[in-house]
């Protein structure tokens, strides 16, 4: 069995991937125009067509592209980053007649007919997945936490999927699919999960256990790559992090330095649980399928089971308990004001509420939901 190396990462640094939609100026459309504005960024940088962007990426489908952060010691310092690359991005866009958009989903967009990036590694995909694989027009924000220790990789993995209801319900922003309202605050959830080897990651007692199960996954044909394990939350070896991949796509800046913060201190605070000998629990199985199955349908009115006797409580109640137990860990880390956030979130409601109150507010016109998400955009 080939042993799988642990990258050595500095404690509780951050890196964040932000994958953004580009849509039509006119029509509000999904608008397949990546390479066109990947090739403009790279002309701009002073790059070859044939280089790779150091901070903008091409995704699956041709109408989203990818921001990618360095690697940072503080929440305000990734959002910089990020705010800075939007910037720049929406500038380019603008020169093709193209905006921003980031939701989990786009409202009435057919996702059937969104051309592929040409990439083997995309074709590859659609070509075993078929229509499933055809369906994902979704985005997400996806959060990189350092470890500096292998063996606290699976624990925080089972740790944050703890907090899978809570992180699904705080950027639920896909209630909409092909112009029909789903009824679930977070269709992405549920679409994402049909993929082979995506949704809740298993449980693993140790690493050899878990490099026996990706050594049978590759052995099988499974997958061809470790990268191809596409869990709500995964260790990834290369980097030495664990990557937080549950949230839908968000709008707002601010919204996502708070949940870059709460997976920053919940991450910093478990390490530290777990050098203090402290065992992080582990949610039976069935209780972590329903918890990501009501936050996806409920939001932030979802009530959650809290552990295994099966406790609940309401999501948003068990979040704002959760902000004044991290607060000192927030001033540890630099993040206070990101981390309370998370209750101004909550307090203003999430995208998918305002997704739908605009639609109500506009006679039902789902141009409208994807320009207010666009007005966010411009003023990152």
């Amino acid at each position: 069995m080939q042993k799988i190396e642990f990258a050595k990462s500095s404690q509780s640094t951050i890196g964040v991937e932000w994958e953004i939609a580009l849509v039509n100026r006119e029509s509000a459309d999904l608008c397949s125009v990546a390479e066109k504005i990947l090739d403009q960024l790279k002309e701009d940088a002073g790059l070859s067509s044939e280089d790779e962007h150091p901070t903008v990426k091409p995704e699956l489908l041709m109408n989203t592209v990818e921001i990618v952060t360095g690697v940072h010691n503080t929440v305000a310092e990734a959002a910089q980053e990020l705010r800075t690359n939007v910037r720049m991005l929406n500038e380019v866009a603008a020169k093709h007649g193209v905006d921003l958009y980031s939701a989990g989903s786009h409202p009435f967009a057919a996702p059937i007919s969104q051309p592929v990036t040409d990439k083997e590694r995309y074709a590859n995909l659609i070509d075993r997945t078929q229509w499933w694989g055809r369906q994902m027009v979704i985005y997400g924000i996806h959060v990189h936490v350092g470890l500096d220790d292998r063996d606290k990789a699976l624990p925080i993995t089972d740790g944050l999927i703890n907090y899978q209801p809570h992180f699904q319900a705080l950027s639920a922003s896909s209630p909409y699919w092909g112009g029909e309202d789903t009824g679930y605050a977070s269709q992405r959830a549920l679409m994402f999960q049909q993929l082979p080897t995506a949704g809740i990651p298993f449980h693993f007692d140790s690493w050899s256990e878990y490099e026996a199960y990706v050594a049978d996954m590759l052995h099988t044909g499974v997958i061809d790559d470790i990268s191809e394990i596409r869990w709500d939350v995964r260790p990834v070896n290369r980097l030495g992090t664990v990557e937080m991949r549950i949230c839908d796509g968000m709008s707002s800046l601010e919204d996502i330095s708070a949940i870059t913060a709460l997976t920053q201190c919940l991450v910093h605070d478990m390490s530290m649980a777990i050098e203090a000998g402290y065992k992080v629990p582990v949610m039976p199985a069935w209780y972590r399928v329903e918890n990501k199955w009501r936050a996806a349908r409920y939001g932030l009115d979802a009530i959650i089971i809290l552990n295994a006797q099966g406790d609940e409580m309401l999501v948003t109640d068990h979040l704002r308990a959760e902000v004044k137990r991290l607060a000192p860990v927030a001033e540890q880390l630099g993040c206070p004001d990101e981390l309370q956030g998370i209750v101004r979130l909550i307090e203003r409601g999430a995208e998918y509420q305002l997704q739908r109150n605009t639609f109500v507010a506009s006679g039902g016109d789902f141009k409208a939901v994807v320009q207010e998400n666009v007005a966010r955009m411009k003023a990152v």
